[in-house]
């Protein structure tokens, strides 16, 4: 009979099930946590677990908070465990389950007492994972989108803020009256730069409340940039059933992640953190190098094999690498086309990092999905793909990612090699479908599309590449142009 995740049930988890090597009473906030999704309770409070469990730094626990509806419940959920989760690593060569017990607190999701949690002098980190989409950048400019009704609701009423950014600053508006030094603002979030955004945004959103404030917070608080990396599938029925059957817990909010977790952070926390290097962080002075190689390397061969996957009627990602035609051309790809565009990382070997990105796309247990992959290539591409090509132009090796292009045109045509219709997955899809039937006798139709493209389209050498290899996958097949790729 499955056991009810509480504190309780800590002295006597079932056999094989890992619980908090520490005890949870003696453990503070210092921490204050906004969105406490999946990611988040796989990734950074794993972390913190595992380093209160050497007996260190039992003042950094964590305390949750949240800004919208499915944070309510997310709290109920957890409340009813003692803000226990149990995250089940989906290791191919067995799973396995521990409790993570480093949450100790989860403030109402109510702007005024999340607004005092964090004016409490022991707290001296605010993190967050509230999307990528919830820092308010202006998909035109790119900047700090001031314009936003959240963001001037919040500037006209700032005593009463309904944002994220609209708290923090709230809190520390107080800290400053008070006297409490500024805590640091820890972005974990998977954008670009993401501590130079978090910070953009939280000081646009205090200029346009009091620009001397405005003055104080960037003169006072610390954004550092930090890159985060763990496959994290949304948890389902599938999950809760495979704790409660495999692992003998019921647990309403289980995790389940891959056996693989990343972390580089700049070390700018001026009021202190904890030592998570004793735990497998790196702490570094640029993020910029680590995070441009997991975006080129990850992020593009994610990019590279999704197109040609789906065109092959691939569902799984794991089902995929273990096509050899897939595996092969993203291999090659990669080492060919990719790495090269990359400035060397002092004791990181780029060759290694690969070997370990084929090996956590080919895990079988994560379940991740071509369709998830090929969503929303109009704002993929220009992040993950085009950058790289850009460069790779310039030093003569644009072939392969030229070709990624055009497998991305020939997906948004809407079928597969089979015939089969592809479901519409893009915001763009009509506009996208068109130009890529049009490209197939005009390439500039297709990659002349400035929104996606901008001047890359008047690069003779790119569209000259692009042209030959769509015409390639039309005529001779996807299977036969990879495979020539791959062979070089």
């Amino acid at each position: 009979m499955a056991l009810t995740l509480n504190q309780s049930a800590l002295s006597h988890l079932p056999s094989g099930v890992a619980g908090p090597a520490y005890d949870r009473a003696a453990l503070t906030p210092g921490i204050v946590h906004i969105g406490v999704g999946n990611f988040h309770r796989a990734h950074m409070a794993v972390y913190l677990d595992q380093l209160f469990g050497l007996g260190r730094d039992h003042d950094w626990a964590l305390c949750g908070a949240g800004v919208r509806p499915g944070d309510a419940v997310m709290r109920d959920k957890l409340a009813a465990q003692d803000n226990l989760t149990t995250v089940v690593e989906l290791d191919p060569h067995g799973l396995n389950a521990r409790v993570i017990g480093s949450m100790v607190e989860f403030c109402p999701v109510d702007a005024a007492q999340t607004i005092a949690r964090m004016t409490d002098p022991a707290i001296r980190i605010v993190s967050l994972t509230i999307t990528e989409g919830g820092y308010y950048v202006d998909a035109k400019t790119d900047g700090f989108a001031a314009s936003h009704p959240d963001i001037m609701a919040d500037a006209a009423h700032a005593d009463a803020p309904k944002t994220v950014f609209g708290m923090i600053l709230a809190a520390l508006r107080a800290r400053r009256d008070a006297g409490t030094p500024a805590f640091t603002v820890l972005s974990c979030d998977n954008l670009p730069e993401n501590g130079h955004v978090c910070g953009r945004t939280t000081i646009g959103l205090a200029r346009l409340i009091d620009p001397a404030f405005a003055d104080w917070v960037q003169a006072n608080v610390a954004f550092p940039n930090s890159m985060v990396d763990c496959i994290t599938p949304a948890t389902s029925d599938r999950e809760r059933q495979m704790v409660a059957d495999k692992f003998g817990l019921i647990d309403a909010v289980p995790v389940a992640c891959e056996p693989f977790r990343q972390w580089v952070l700049e070390d700018h926390f001026p009021q202190g953190r904890p030592a998570l290097e004793l735990v497998g962080a790196e702490f570094v002075e640029h993020v910029a190098p680590y995070e441009l190689m997991k975006l080129r390397i990850l992020n593009g061969g994610h990019a590279a094999i999704a197109y040609s996957s789906a065109l092959l009627g691939h569902h799984f990602v794991h089902d995929a690498m273990a096509d050899p035609t897939i595996s092969g051309w993203l291999e090659a790809l990669e080492r060919r086309d990719i790495i090269p565009t990359l400035q060397p990382i002092p004791g990181v070997s780029f060759d290694a990092y690969l070997t370990k990105i084929i090996e956590r796309f080919s895990n079988p247990e994560v379940g991740d999905t071509i369709p998830r992959l090929c969503l929303d290539g109009s704002n993929r591409q220009p992040k993950f793909i085009l950058p790289t090509l850009r460069e790779a132009l310039v030093s003569g090796t644009s072939n392969g990612l030229a070709l990624e292009v055009a497998l991305w045109c020939r997906y948004c045509a809407g079928t597969d090699e089979a015939g089969n219709p592809i479901a519409p997955n893009d915001d763009n899809h009509a506009d996208l479908r068109d130009r890529a039937l049009a490209a197939r006798t005009d390439p500039a139709a297709f990659v002349g599309n400035t929104m996606v493209f901008g001047d890359l389209g008047q690069n003779r050498r790119f569209v000259s590449e692009f042209g030959a290899a769509l015409d390639a996958l039309w005529s001779r097949g996807v299977r036969e142009v990879l495979g020539n790729y791959a062979k070089g």
